[in-house]
């Protein structure tokens, strides 16, 4: 019998990053209804609830922030729209109405965990990280119901500023702005030669130039490039820092420009996870259940994944019904047939796993 109370009463507690404590006690609270052996409120704000005592941890972790930007609540059809109903509150419902579904089970124990400030800096994923050593992780992103995630890329954002004395504008000196652009020229020549022979975007450096500004005192000139890139596996954050200073270091600007780089906000390194898995093997079984036909995707966005699968180093992947295409955008929708199979394909997929 199909019931979207979970999914309706998450999606109406209205929680950007910083605001999520009233659907945090919501979700709670609704736990507990569930039946759920314990649920409570963690140090860190995130929304907790076990199911069985076993040895065997599977730990679900789904986020329950939003963007910022509040929609109107409402079913039309089979269509719940809602901020929230594909990124992530979708996948977190799906996690607590299927552990329900399942129930207690011996020698297992379900944690599932709906995290905060995802949307910002992932506090509630980097607290877990440390506090948990689970056998299996399941982390909640939209994919759609029939695809199973096995890799986010990595970010990482950087200022890269070039300073220059300054110069009258009839001297035909370059100035500070001048030389930004063909800094950034230099930076993306690197980016377009090392993605010449990569097939695949996750395996391709993806480049931004998230903004540039400039200005100047009476005696000195500057500019700054923000400049954001999307990291392949193979390429961590600090080696890409370490590239952009050797463009640096190359690029024999005319004049007297000093240039620096300064990394930004928190660099996130790439995660891809192990295929040939029990874990991935039992979601191919669930999702054959309800008769889908299983796709695997790479994508190009970062999630709490690349947060706990580093230090957690166990079986990984990430599920969530929705089309990601809705992510933070004022038509935010979710099927709600496509929600329902959800739920069944990741009971079934943890009955699988348990056998």
């Amino acid at each position: 019998m199909q019931n979207f109370d979970t999914l309706v009463g998450l999606v109406s507690q209205y929680s950007p990053s910083g605001q999520e404590r009233g659907a945090v006690e919501w979700l709670v609270a609704r736990m507990k209804s569930l039946g759920y052996d314990d649920a409570f409120i963690d140090e860190a704000g995130n929304a907790v609830g076990v199911m069985g005592k076993g040895a065997r941890q599977v730990v679900l972790l789904g986020h329950i922030d939003t963007v910022a930007g509040e929609i109107k609540v409402e079913q039309v059809g089979n269509l719940l729209y809602g901020r929230g109903a594909v990124d992530a509150k979708g996948a977190l419902a799906c996690f607590v109405d299927a552990v329900a579904q399942v129930g207690a089970k011996d020698g297992w124990q379900f944690v599932v965990i709906g995290a905060v400030e995802e949307e910002r800096n992932s506090e509630g994923a980097r607290f877990v990280a440390t506090r948990y050593k689970p056998d299996f992780a399941i982390i909640g992103e939209p994919n759609q119901w029939d695809r199973v995630a096995l890799g986010y890329k990595g970010s990482a954002w950087a200022n890269v500023t070039v300073k220059r004395g300054q110069a009258h504008t009839a001297s035909g000196e370059v100035t500070a702005a001048e030389a930004a652009v063909e800094v950034w020229l230099k930076i993306k020549a690197y980016v377009d030669s090392f993605n010449a022979d990569k097939q695949k975007v996750f395996d391709k450096l993806l480049l931004t130039l998230r903004g540039m500004e400039s200005d100047s005192n009476d005696f000195e000139q500057w500019a700054r490039l923000k400049v954001g890139v999307r990291l392949p596996v193979d390429v961590s954050p600090e080696d890409w820092y370490a590239r952009l200073n050797d463009i640096i270091s190359d690029s024999h600007l005319k004049g007297d420009c000093h240039l620096t780089v300064e990394p930004t906000g928190f660099a996130i390194p790439a995660w891809g996870c192990e295929k040939n898995t029990k874990l991935v093997r039992s979601f191919l079984s669930g999702i054959r259940s309800q008769g889908g036909e299983p796709r695997f995707v790479y994508k190009t966005g970062t999630a709490d994944l690349n947060i706990v699968a580093p230090v957690w180093k166990c079986p990984a992947v990430v599920y969530g019904p929705g089309d990601s295409a809705l992510d933070h955008t004022p038509n935010e929708h979710i099927n709600l047939d496509d929600y329902q199979k959800a739920v069944n394909v990741l009971a079934a997929a943890l009955l699988k796993l348990m056998e």
